[in-house]
């Protein structure tokens, strides 16, 4: 399983999101390219415990549910699948600035391992061990490049 720890997947992911453009024509969900960059660099701040979003009352019923097959299953998310409040991004962003601002989170957390990332739970899903933690990030950085086809 792919995680964002290993430094040839980190490099992999950051050669993508170099290969996304402002008027790259998405595939599903309502954001442009520099709103989901942002939106991904929300996601990742709460990894690093940078941000500590609240519990969802959903996820406390649904997440232990849930958390094995999206964390631990091989499949990529799919696209609509719903998000956190708090990483909802609706105004405009600059894709460059956005851009930077997640590959400094990137190598952050490869560089960091383990001891990077944060004990606070997942607004969905819980309590996360740091392996999940690089999971879920790559899985979720994977769902909105290609939500831009790239």
């Amino acid at each position: 399983m792919k995680g964002m720890f290993d430094a040839s997947v980190a490099s992999e992911i950051k050669q993508r999101l170099g290969r996304l453009q402002q008027d790259s024509p998405r595939q599903w969900g309502k954001m442009n390219p520099a709103q989901a960059v942002a939106h991904c660099a929300k996601g990742m701040e709460a990894a690093l415990g940078d941000a500590k979003p609240p519990r969802m009352l959903i996820g406390r019923i649904l997440g232990p549910i849930f958390r094995p097959i999206v964390i631990d299953g091989e499949r990529p998310m799919k696209p609509g699948a719903p998000t956190s409040p708090e990483l909802l991004v609706k105004d405009e962003r600059n894709l460059d600035k956005e851009r930077a601002r997640l590959r400094v989170l990137i190598d952050r957390m490869q560089s960091g391992g383990a001891t990077a990332v944060t004990t606070h739970p997942h607004q969905f899903f819980g309590s996360l061990t740091p392996d999940q933690w690089a999971i879920l990030v790559y899985k979720h950085l994977d769902h909105h490049l290609r939500q831009f086809a790239v």
